[in-house]
């Protein structure tokens, strides 16, 4: 159990890490070629900021995702996972916390979809707060821009 928490919390580590690195790679790409966003409400250029942050958020939780199935896959005591496809498969609903089910881990191992889990939720939650936060900076240039 030690040993699933210690490799847990190194995961964790790791994709705490890429979302904070990514956040803050995307926040720059958005300084340097978002500065003349438009003043017309759901312009083409404003909308594609959106789908792009949405689509650079989905790009990060699935590396996350990946290395929660690599882990699985490759770790010794995890014999449920014959393919990577089902191990990405378990993780993606684990890291989501949809959890169907049809596919479950041993009790030994349990603890570290536990931690996945825990880990999306975290994820996820700042992906909607960096979205929100998206939202508000086009708002905001909207607005000051029509006060001139």
């Amino acid at each position: 159990m030690f040993v699933n928490i210690i490799i847990g919390l190194i995961i964790i580590g790791i994709t705490v890490t890429i979302q904070g690195y990514g956040t803050n790679y995307w926040l720059n790409h958005i300084e340097n070629n978002y500065k003349s966003l438009s003043t017309i409400s759901f312009s083409k250029k404003n909308v594609r900021l959106l789908i792009f942050t949405a689509f650079f958020l989905l790009l990060l939780h699935f590396i996350q995702s990946g290395i929660w199935a690599f882990t699985y896959y490759f770790l010794p005591g995890v014999t449920e996972f014959d393919t990577i496809e089902k191990a990405m498969y378990f993780s993606l609903v684990t890291f989501s916390t949809l959890g169907y089910g049809d596919i479950t881990i041993s009790p030994t191992n349990r603890i570290l979809s536990g931690f996945e889990a825990i880990n999306g939720i975290l994820l996820i939650g700042w992906s909607t707060a960096f979205m929100f936060s998206v939202v508000q900076y086009i708002w905001k240039r909207e607005f000051k821009t029509k006060e001139k």
